[in-house]
């Protein structure tokens, strides 16, 4: 994608979107930071589903542990390896407790000291709740960059530096989402919704046959 072509494909995104949030669920730092952390390899929808019986009971880090691992267990296990995911957050329970005084740390560094918490969950974290213009790279956003040819690159951390490069600051706050959010509902792995997507004339990717009604980008191929 060329440069002058990646304003106005986020200025469309913007407009159909203004404010984008996460689909997780939470209403506290901590609660952002667990469902987070529960999410790995598993859906929104099924984290969510987890966390409305779970969060009622224990929506801290201390609640968390006195739970124990049964007791956490016994709400996640509808969630994909609920066993390991219990035992990170139990840990990480345990360190936000005795580190952190059951706060959440708003550096990178001291998130991704927490078990379970790599580079991803500490993007998100610190974009979600704290305003940070980071860029959280999933697997919609990693496909969505390559795809569009918005940011190329072969490694999440890869595209990730090229979106923070590429992309102009006043879209950088929400920019995770809006790319989330197109490669969960259009531009989606197996065959991409090319007929409904807003910015289909700046994207790099051209299917054999255009799309009804989409306009071609000058000089791309069909």
């Amino acid at each position: 994608m060329k440069r002058e072509l990646i304003e106005p494909f986020f200025a469309i995104l913007r407009a159909a979107n203004p404010e984008p949030v996460t689909e997780l669920e939470f209403t506290s730092v901590f609660e952002l930071l667990a469902a987070v952390l529960l999410s790995a390899q598993a859906t929104d929808v099924g984290v969510n589903k987890a966390t409305r019986r779970l969060y009622p009971v224990a929506n801290s880090p201390q609640a968390i542990l006195d739970l124990g691992v049964e007791g956490l267990e016994s709400y996640i296990r509808t969630i994909g390896l609920y066993r390991m995911k219990a035992k990170h957050l139990l840990q990480t329970c345990r360190i936000l407790v005795e580190q952190h005084g059951g706060q959440v740390p708003r550096t990178r560094e001291a998130l991704e000291a927490l078990p379970g918490v790599g580079r991803k969950t500490a993007n998100v974290v610190l974009n979600v709740a704290f305003g940070e213009e980071t860029m959280a790279v999933d697997t919609h956003i990693f496909r969505v960059s390559n795809r569009t040819g918005l940011a190329p690159g072969k490694t999440p951390y890869e595209v990730e530096m090229g979106l923070l490069r590429r992309v102009p600051k006043e879209y950088l706050a929400h920019a995770h989402h809006w790319l989330i959010l197109h490669g969960r509902y259009v531009c989606v792995a197996r065959t991409p919704r090319c007929w409904e997507c807003a910015v289909f004339r700046y994207c790099d990717y051209q299917p054999k046959t255009p799309p009804p009604g989409a306009r071609v980008r000058p000089g791309a191929s069909a």
